[in-house]
C-alpha cells in the first residue's frame, strides 16, 4: 500500500518530468531543487498555520518561478538547458535552506491535505483516495491543455522548433510556460510527499529527478510498443511507469537490499531500463549480420 502511495504522491512529477523531457526535449535538472522547494513551501506554510489548499498552490506557485528562471537563463542568456537546471538546483538548495530555516521539519500534528477531506475512514485508503482524485484532475486538466492550441504550439516548440518559429510562435516564451508547468507539477508531487512521509527534509530531493527519468522510460517504451498517439493514453502510461517503478524498488527492499543501497539500486534500475531496448536491438541487428 505505501508504494502505491508513494508512486502517485510521484504522479505530478513523472508528468512534469514528461513535459519537460519528451515534450521538449530539454533535460531539466531544476527538478532536483524545485521538487524540495514544494515541500519546504508546504512544510513551512503548515507550521505557520497557513490554510491548506494555499499552502498547495504557493508550493506550485515556487516551482513555477524556479522553472521561469531556469528558461530564462537558458533562452535570454543563451546557456544551455542541462547547465541552465544545474545553476538553478544549486541557488535553490541555499533557498530552500533558507526557507526551511533547518535542515528538516517534522509535520506530525499538523491539519495536512489527507487529514482536511475525509473520503474513508482509514489513513492509508483516504490518503490513496484523495491522490487518486488529484491525479485524474491532473490528467484531465493536462489532457486538455495539450491538445489545445496553446498544447499544440509547446509541442511542435520540441518536435521542430524552427519550423514552429517560421509560423510565429515565439518559442522562447513556450520554453518558459512549458517549464514553469513542468516545476510546478514537480513542487506539487514534492508538497504531496511531505504531507505523507510527515515532514520535509532539505535533502529529499537529491536524486529524484533519476527516480522520475526511470518511470518516464518506462512509460514510454509502452508508449511506443503500444504506438500510442493520444496525449491522455500517453499520460495514463506514464502514471502506470512510475507505479511499476516504485513497485520494483519495494520489492528490492522487500527481498533484502540494504535501504542504505536504495540510490544505488535505483541508479542500476534506470541503468538497466535504459539500456535494455539498445541491447535488444544489437541483438536483433547481429542474428540478422
Amino acid at each position: 500500500m505505501a508504494a502505491i502511495i508513494q508512486a502517485m504522491c510521484f504522479g505530478p512529477l513523472v508528468i512534469g518530468l514528461f513535459l519537460s523531457m519528451k515534450i521538449f526535449n530539454i533535460p531539466d535538472i531544476t527538478t532536483d531543487g524545485s521538487y524540495t522547494l514544494g515541500a519546504v513551501i508546504m512544510a513551512v506554510g503548515l507550521s505557520n498555520g497557513y490554510p491548506v489548499m494555499v499552502t498547495f498552490f504557493l508550493a506550485m506557485a515556487g516551482g513555477a518561478l524556479a522553472g521561469s528562471c531556469t528558461a530564462l537563463i537558458h533562452t535570454r542568456l543563451r546557456i544551455h538547458a542541462l547547465l541552465a537546471g544545474i545553476l538553478m538546483m544549486t541557488a535553490l538548495y541555499s533557498v530552500n535552506l533558507v526557507l526551511l530555516g533547518r535542515s528538516n521539519v517534522p509535520l506530525l500534528g499538523y491539519v495536512d491535505l489527507f487529514k482536511t477531506f475525509s473520503v474513508f475512514a482509514g489513513a492509508d485508503y483516504n490518503t490513496l483516495a484523495i491522490l487518486l482524485i488529484i491525479l485524474m484532475v491532473l490528467l484531465a486538466t493536462m489532457s486538455y491543455l495539450l491538445r489545445s492550441d496553446f498544447g499544440i504550439a509547446m509541442r511542435a516548440t520540441g518536435d521542430s522548433e524552427l519550423m514552429i518559429r517560421a509560423q510565429g510562435v515565439n518559442t522562447s516564451r513556450m520554453k518558459g510556460y512549458g517549464l514553469a508547468i513542468a516545476n510546478a507539477l514537480v513542487a506539487a508531487s514534492g508538497a504531496l510527499m511531505a504531507q505523507f512521509q510527515g515532514f520535509a527534509d532539505i535533502n529529499m530531493g537529491i536524486g529524484i529527478v533519476i527516480s522520475g527519468l526511470g518511470a518516464v522510460i518506462i512509460g514510454d517504451t509502452v508508449i511506443n510498443f503500444l504506438k500510442i498517439s493520444a496525449v491522455s493514453i500517453m499520460l495514463i502510461c506514464v502514471l502506470f511507469g512510475v507505479i511499476v517503478f516504485q513497485l520494483i524498488l519495494a520489492t528490492a527492499l522487500g527481498v533484502g537490499v540494504d535501504a542504505n543501497l536504495l540510490k544505488l539500486t535505483t541508479s542500476l534500475l534506470v541503468l538497466f531500463i535504459v539500456a535494455l531496448p539498445r541491447v535488444g536491438s544489437a541483438l536483433q541487428l547481429s542474428k540478422r549480420s
